[in-house]
């Protein structure tokens, strides 16, 4: 039996409509593994090898475990779609909890979870959430991988078309605060899947990040007025007008119920104009300290934006 036969695995993914999730599934088929997608009962019926299941509800873990599949293990890319304090804990903890509940009836030995890297300083509902199932997951008996990306490309792309169109490139203070280590889809879907079969990826929490150096918000408008060929100009917002509206909001979102959810998410901008998404070794984030992995650039990726050649879904989050 050749290699590959032997590290195929069944596995049953969930969050596979996202974009991480679509190019993990194409990681674990292109690497053997025989996948079934857990789907909302609407998507799974546009797609092969899938099954409907509608999370939510106090037997949900009954329900899933008893369809899902005999499987080797469980591999995670659901994400709460807003980040909002009731949207996280239903899906970034409590969906899950379903989960790990339903694999461990079902025994299942093996349970792959895409996190976050922000969740090292828990400020946020969906951080506190994401980080209350992982130290569920660890307790579990389950072998473990719990892989923390630092930032998406998608999440650094919501400026591209401002340039394009000769406009300034927004920055907090002088852009040089944060920094991170984007990675790809397609190197993520890759990472997360040799979690399957690499120990030293095993029963551990994996920060991980695409090829460095560090990023500075300021050093991705400078790719992009190389690549538009447009003059650099970047507009600097005072962190102070992020404190004003997050106040105000938070204010009236006590009065206004609509405007809360606006208020949860000015909350969350305000965290990443101020955070990097590297490694934190308690005192400063660390650029050194945060693993690499993969091939694609976020320059290549720009390029490739700008070209025409791929899109970029920015989803709700979408940070610069």
């Amino acid at each position: 039996m050749n290699a590959t036969a032997l590290a195929s695995k069944s596995i049953a993914l969930f969050g596979a409509t996202g974009t991480i999730g679509t190019a993990t599934l194409h990681a674990l088929r292109a690497a053997g593994h025989d996948v079934v997608c857990i789907l909302r009962p609407d998507t799974a019926a546009k797609h092969d090898r899938a099954i409907g299941f509608d999370f939510g509800g106090p037997d949900a873990a009954a329900r899933l475990a008893s369809i899902l599949p005999d499987v080797d293990a469980v591999v995670s890319c659901l994400a709460s779609r807003t980040g909002g304090p009731s949207d996280a804990w239903a899906i970034d903890y409590q969906a899950h909890a379903d989960i790990l509940a339903a694999a461990k009836d079902k025994g299942v030995g093996q349970f792959v979870l895409l996190s976050a890297i922000c969740v090292q300083k828990p400020e946020l509902p969906f951080q506190q959430a994401k980080l209350a199932f992982e130290q569920d997951l660890q307790a579990s008996g389950l072998t473990y991988s719990t892989v923390r990306p630092t930032a998406f490309f998608k999440s650094l792309s919501g400026q591209v078309k401002r340039v394009q169109e000769g406009r300034g490139f927004l920055v907090f203070g002088d852009g040089r605060g944060t920094a991170c280590k984007p990675i790809s889809d397609r190197d993520l879907g890759r990472y997360i899947t040799l979690c399957l079969d690499d120990p030293t990826l095993q029963n551990r929490v994996l920060p991980i990040g695409g090829p460095g150096p560090a990023i500075t918000a300021r050093r991705c408008g400078e790719m992009l007025f190389e690549l538009t060929g447009q003059p650099p100009k970047f507009k600097s917002v005072p962190l102070r007008m992020m404190d004003v509206i997050v106040g105000v909001l938070g204010g009236l979102g006590r009065v206004f119920p609509t405007l809360a959810a606006k208020a949860d998410f000015a909350r969350i901008g305000r965290y990443y104009a101020t955070e990097s998404m590297l490694v934190w070794d308690g005192s400063r984030y660390d650029a050194d300290a945060t693993p690499e992995f993969g091939e694609d650039t976020l320059f290549d990726h720009y390029r490739a934006l700008i070209a025409g050649d791929v899109t970029a879904d920015l989803g709700d989050h979408a940070v610069f």
